[in-house]
Protein backbone atom coordinates (compact mmCIF):
# COMPACT_ATOMS: atom_id res chain seq x y z
CA UNK A 1 0.00 0.00 0.00
CA UNK A 2 1.31 3.27 -0.84
CA UNK A 3 1.43 6.36 1.83
CA UNK A 4 -1.29 8.17 0.02
CA UNK A 5 -4.04 5.67 -0.37
CA UNK A 6 -4.11 6.05 3.65
CA UNK A 7 -6.19 8.65 3.52
CA UNK A 8 -8.83 6.33 2.18
CA UNK A 9 -8.07 3.83 4.80
CA UNK A 10 -11.83 3.28 7.11
CA UNK A 11 -9.51 4.30 10.23
CA UNK A 12 -9.79 7.53 12.42
CA UNK A 13 -6.10 7.03 13.72
CA UNK A 14 -4.23 5.99 10.12
CA UNK A 15 -6.09 9.08 7.70
CA UNK A 16 -4.88 11.59 9.88
CA UNK A 17 -1.53 10.42 9.20
CA UNK A 18 -0.95 11.39 5.75
CA UNK A 19 -1.75 15.01 6.72
CA UNK A 20 1.17 14.61 10.64
CA UNK A 21 3.00 11.39 9.92
CA UNK A 22 5.39 14.00 8.23
CA UNK A 23 8.19 14.57 11.11
CA UNK A 24 8.69 18.10 10.19
CA UNK A 25 4.68 18.44 9.81
CA UNK A 26 4.73 18.05 13.77
CA UNK A 27 7.99 20.30 13.89
CA UNK A 28 6.39 23.08 12.44
CA UNK A 29 3.07 22.94 14.67
CA UNK A 30 5.39 22.67 17.82
CA UNK A 31 6.78 25.96 16.47
CA UNK A 32 3.28 27.39 15.79
CA UNK A 33 2.16 27.05 19.00
CA UNK A 34 4.79 28.52 20.47
CA UNK A 35 4.36 31.75 18.63
CA UNK A 36 5.97 31.46 15.21
CA UNK A 37 3.99 33.22 12.74
CA UNK A 38 6.10 34.06 9.63
CA UNK A 39 7.83 31.98 7.12
CA UNK A 40 11.22 33.13 7.93
CA UNK A 41 10.74 32.07 11.30
CA UNK A 42 9.83 28.49 10.82
CA UNK A 43 12.61 28.47 8.51
CA UNK A 44 15.45 29.82 11.08
CA UNK A 45 14.10 27.81 13.44
CA UNK A 46 14.07 24.53 11.76
CA UNK A 47 17.24 24.81 9.16
CA UNK A 48 14.96 22.91 6.43
CA UNK A 49 14.95 23.70 2.83
CA UNK A 50 12.54 26.51 2.13
CA UNK A 51 10.75 24.34 -0.85
CA UNK A 52 10.46 21.47 1.92
CA UNK A 53 8.54 23.88 4.54
CA UNK A 54 6.71 25.47 1.83
CA UNK A 55 5.35 22.19 1.19
CA UNK A 56 4.60 21.51 4.64
CA UNK A 57 2.88 24.57 5.15
CA UNK A 58 0.85 24.42 1.84
CA UNK A 59 -0.42 20.94 3.37
CA UNK A 60 -1.24 22.25 6.52
CA UNK A 61 -3.14 25.13 4.97
CA UNK A 62 -5.05 22.87 2.32
CA UNK A 63 -6.34 20.27 5.48
CA UNK A 64 -7.66 23.69 7.09
CA UNK A 65 -4.65 23.00 9.72
CA UNK A 66 -3.30 26.35 9.37
CA UNK A 67 -4.71 29.70 7.65
CA UNK A 68 -2.10 32.24 5.85
CA UNK A 69 -3.36 36.39 6.38
CA UNK A 70 -1.41 39.55 5.91
CA UNK A 71 0.36 40.25 9.65
CA UNK A 72 -1.64 42.90 11.51
CA UNK A 73 1.81 44.93 11.47
CA UNK A 74 4.05 44.87 8.15
CA UNK A 75 4.11 43.65 4.73
CA UNK A 76 4.24 40.32 5.28
CA UNK A 77 1.85 37.60 6.10
CA UNK A 78 1.47 34.95 9.07
CA UNK A 79 0.85 31.23 9.46
CA UNK A 80 -2.01 31.50 12.09
CA UNK A 81 -3.25 28.40 14.28
CA UNK A 82 -7.22 27.27 13.26
CA UNK A 83 -9.48 25.63 15.30
CA UNK A 84 -8.59 23.08 13.95
CA UNK A 85 -4.89 23.63 14.29
CA UNK A 86 -5.41 24.11 18.17
CA UNK A 87 -7.13 20.56 18.44
CA UNK A 88 -4.04 19.02 17.43
CA UNK A 89 -2.32 20.19 20.62
CA UNK A 90 -3.01 17.17 22.92
CA UNK A 91 -1.71 14.97 20.55
CA UNK A 92 1.90 17.49 20.55
CA UNK A 93 1.35 16.87 24.45
CA UNK A 94 0.91 13.04 24.08
CA UNK A 95 4.18 12.68 22.28
CA UNK A 96 5.92 14.93 24.73
CA UNK A 97 4.75 13.19 27.56
CA UNK A 98 5.70 9.62 25.81
CA UNK A 99 9.24 11.49 25.12
CA UNK A 100 10.13 12.72 28.60
CA UNK A 101 9.55 9.41 30.02
CA UNK A 102 11.39 7.44 27.40
CA UNK A 103 13.81 9.53 25.61
CA UNK A 104 15.06 12.31 28.15
CA UNK A 105 16.92 10.50 30.37
CA UNK A 106 17.86 13.79 32.24
CA UNK A 107 14.17 14.95 32.75
CA UNK A 108 12.45 16.74 30.76
CA UNK A 109 13.94 19.97 28.81
CA UNK A 110 10.89 21.69 29.03
CA UNK A 111 8.38 22.44 31.36
CA UNK A 112 4.94 22.92 30.15
CA UNK A 113 2.75 24.97 33.51
CA UNK A 114 -0.94 25.90 33.92
CA UNK A 115 -0.94 29.55 33.89
CA UNK A 116 -3.64 29.25 36.49
CA UNK A 117 -1.42 27.40 39.09
CA UNK A 118 1.73 26.89 37.67
CA UNK A 119 1.16 22.56 37.65
CA UNK A 120 2.77 20.36 34.70
CA UNK A 121 0.11 19.76 31.78
CA UNK A 122 -0.32 16.73 31.26
CA UNK A 123 -1.80 14.25 28.64
CA UNK A 124 -5.31 11.97 30.52
CA UNK A 125 -7.25 9.87 28.69
CA UNK A 126 -10.40 9.41 30.28
CA UNK A 127 -14.01 7.68 29.33
CA UNK A 128 -16.54 10.04 28.29
CA UNK A 129 -19.44 8.02 30.54
CA UNK A 130 -17.78 7.43 33.90
CA UNK A 131 -14.52 9.68 33.44
CA UNK A 132 -12.61 6.54 35.06
CA UNK A 133 -8.93 6.93 33.60
CA UNK A 134 -8.41 4.37 30.99
CA UNK A 135 -5.27 2.38 29.14
CA UNK A 136 -4.73 0.91 25.52
CA UNK A 137 -5.99 -2.42 27.96
CA UNK A 138 -9.23 -0.92 29.06
CA UNK A 139 -10.28 -0.54 25.83
CA UNK A 140 -12.12 -2.48 23.27
CA UNK A 141 -12.28 -0.88 19.70
CA UNK A 142 -15.84 -2.08 17.31
CA UNK A 143 -17.31 -0.85 14.32
CA UNK A 144 -18.54 2.51 14.19
CA UNK A 145 -21.08 4.73 11.80
CA UNK A 146 -18.19 5.70 9.04
CA UNK A 147 -17.35 1.91 8.53
CA UNK A 148 -19.25 1.40 5.25
CA UNK A 149 -20.77 -1.94 4.13
CA UNK A 150 -17.61 -2.46 1.42
CA UNK A 151 -15.22 -1.79 4.41
CA UNK A 152 -14.91 -5.22 6.03
CA UNK A 153 -11.85 -4.67 8.71
CA UNK A 154 -11.06 -1.68 10.97
CA UNK A 155 -7.53 -1.75 13.19
CA UNK A 156 -7.96 -2.56 16.37
CA UNK A 157 -4.82 -0.12 17.08
CA UNK A 158 -5.38 -0.71 20.96
CA UNK A 159 -6.08 -3.60 21.39
CA UNK A 160 -3.34 -5.33 18.84
CA UNK A 161 -6.71 -7.18 17.20
CA UNK A 162 -9.06 -6.33 13.91
CA UNK A 163 -12.60 -5.87 14.30
CA UNK A 164 -14.56 -8.09 11.27
CA UNK A 165 -18.08 -6.93 10.13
Amino acid sequence: MRYEDLADEPCSITRPLVVLGDRWTLVILKYAFSGIRRFNGFQSALGISRSRLQDRLDRLIEHGILVKRPAAVGAHEEYRLTKKGHDIYPILMAIRDWGDTYMAPDGPPVHYRHHDCTGEAHVRLECDSCGSEIAARDVSPEPGPGLTGADHRVAGPLSGGSISR
